[in-house]
């Protein structure tokens, strides 16, 4: 069978067109998701972080939330319960730095975290001191969130030490 020039060059803008889609055309219908309304009352959440070195390699979790929303910060009262039983207690302070962006703060993260929100999507970026070692290691987390037409709320973040990554983390927040 052959194939005339014109369907096969067609062909090949269709695909390069669609390959360049980004995450934000992928789906819009959530252009209403703010932290803030999100994260206000009570959260739970359950997740995993997979390390790609050492002899742990996977690590289960439990987060229960608490938000509140003043008007002009987000306070996220995060408790987390391990699978080894171990346990932690995280504060984010949250300000809006625009329409869809984001500035927040916690006593682990180092300097700020700076996020955007683009349809469904909100990402930010930012570096977290872990509690490794005796002094702890700096580390920097590209994390990305994707609110579900059920209010499900997915979050996976990668771990980088030296551009490097050693960690993924994936949560799952339901209201």
């Amino acid at each position: 069978m052959k194939l005339s020039f014109s369907v096969i060059l067609f062909n090949i803008s269709l695909f390069l067109f669609t390959s360049n889609l980004g995450a934000e055309t992928i789906n819009p219908q959530k252009d209403n998701f703010k932290l803030e309304t999100y994260f206000s009352g009570k959260t739970k959440a359950w997740g995993i972080i997979e390390n790609r070195f050492g002899k742990n390699k996977f690590t289960h979790f439990k987060v229960d939330i608490i938000g509140s929303w003043d008007g002009e910060t987000l306070t996220l009262e995060e408790d987390f319960l391990y699978s080894s039983g171990r346990t932690d207690r995280r504060v984010w302070k949250i300000k809006k730095n625009g329409e869809h962006s984001y500035v927040g703060t916690a006593s682990d993260v180092i300097g700020e975290a700076h996020g955007n929100i683009v349809g469904n999507k909100f990402s930010w970026q930012y570096y977290m001191k872990l509690p490794i070692g005796k002094n702890g290691i700096k580390v920097k987390l590209d994390d990305k969130m994707w609110l579900q037409n059920d209010g499900v709320l997915i979050n996976n973040a990668k771990i980088k030490k030296f551009g490097v990554k050693f960690a993924d983390l994936t949560i799952f927040f339901i209201k």
